[in-house]
């Protein structure tokens, strides 16, 4: 009876900060949601940053060789990560087709490039995407 007793009161003690920290959680993400939607005008105009926007075009579906991350490489086998790496060293590039030349590629690199050319696009570049260290680690560790 008293294992009963101590299972019991156990039991209530997790329900309890449960219930104290869910509520809470939901709160502060409906928070969060509501000041994005109230960043809208009553004009109803939608107000976008560079980013948004950039990422609702071409960027957004393809590698952008002037903005994208080291990461954005991963989903393509044989570019990630070195060949990733000396693509995004050498940016900024004028042409999709300036990155077969990189100094220093070998022959299997460019070939690796090539087969992926129409994987790639090319935006001017963009002080959100390219500031820092955000293109060889943007937080994903």
């Amino acid at each position: 009876m008293k294992r009963f007793a101590r299972l019991l009161v156990a039991f209530s003690l997790c329900l309890t900060c449960f219930v104290g920290i869910a509520p809470q959680a939901m709160a502060a993400s409906w928070h969060s949601s509501t000041i994005f939607l109230a960043a809208e005008p009553a004009t109803g105009e939608v107000i976008r940053n560079s980013a948004d926007s950039k990422l609702s075009t071409e960027f957004g579906k393809k590698i952008d060789l002037n903005n994208t991350n080291v990461r954005s490489f991963r989903k393509y086998p044989g570019l990630y990560p070195t060949l990733a790496r000396k693509v995004v060293d050498n940016a900024p590039y004028k042409t999709v087709e300036d990155v077969l030349s990189i100094p220093g590629l070998s022959e299997k690199q460019k070939e690796m490039l090539n087969a992926n050319l129409d994987k790639f696009t090319l935006t001017s570049t963009d002080d959100t995407f390219n500031e820092g260290g955000d293109r060889y680690n943007n937080g994903y560790y």
